[in-house]
């Protein structure tokens, strides 16, 4: 078994983190916890933050919804049989209606197999991922960190992360990667929930509904 978090280690790991970093003590005291953002290991999943690219997260829950309302469950097959017409009232754009399409023909055809996640590398997994089209590091990210909860992600390209790091460490507009990931460092192999302290100091900062 590969390192994950749970509900019963989640608190404990924030107060290691908080030990270590003042920054994130200061969003546990000023906020509280944050909440255990898990989804299941599933095609549906990957669906959902293929919808989330560059959209606002209430924007890609409309067309989840709209989705399922159509299929019911979310399946590879069964979005296979639906035409591009079906897909755009859906809610998906044309770029993401040729990226949920080369995900499920991937796994139809047996390219991919999402259950022997279970038992993969981080690394892995991201090798896997990418391989599809309009998979990139983000989308992987998320997987990991929502599916899998795997414990030491960092998602570089996660704007609302990136802002946040950038607020709560006072960093200038223009650090780069190599910054962050320096920053960053102390924090594994925990950085997953360091990460989710972020969302949530984001999140709590600018009152966002979703």
């Amino acid at each position: 078994m590969f390192p994950s978090f749970t509900n019963t280690s989640l608190y404990p790991i924030c107060h290691k983190l908080g030990k270590k970093d003042k920054h994130l003590l200061s969003i546990i005291k000023q906020y509280g916890y944050p909440p255990i953002w898990t989804r299941a290991a599933s095609f549906q999943t990957l669906i959902h933050i293929i919808l989330e690219q560059q959209v606002s997260l209430a924007s890609a829950r409309a067309a989840l919804n709209k989705l399922k309302e159509k299929l019911g469950s979310i399946t590879a097959k069964k979005l296979l049989a639906l035409s591009d017409k079906e897909l755009k009232a859906c809610y998906f754009s044309r770029q993401k209606m040729v990226y949920a399409k080369c995900l499920a023909n991937a796994i139809v055809s047996k390219q991919l197999n999402l259950k022997s996640f279970l038992t993969l590398e981080d690394a892995e997994i991201r090798q896997q991922l990418k391989m599809i089209k309009g998979i990139g590091d983000w989308t992987v990210d998320v997987y990991l960190l929502f599916a899998l909860q795997r414990t030491d992600i960092f998602p570089l390209g996660d704007l609302a992360m990136i802002s946040a790091l950038k607020e709560i460490k006072q960093l200038n507009k223009e650090t780069k990667k190599e910054e962050f990931l320096k920053l960053s460092e102390p924090w594994k192999p925990y950085r997953s929930i360091a990460t989710m302290l972020l969302w949530h100091y984001y999140i709590q900062k600018k009152a966002i509904k979703f």
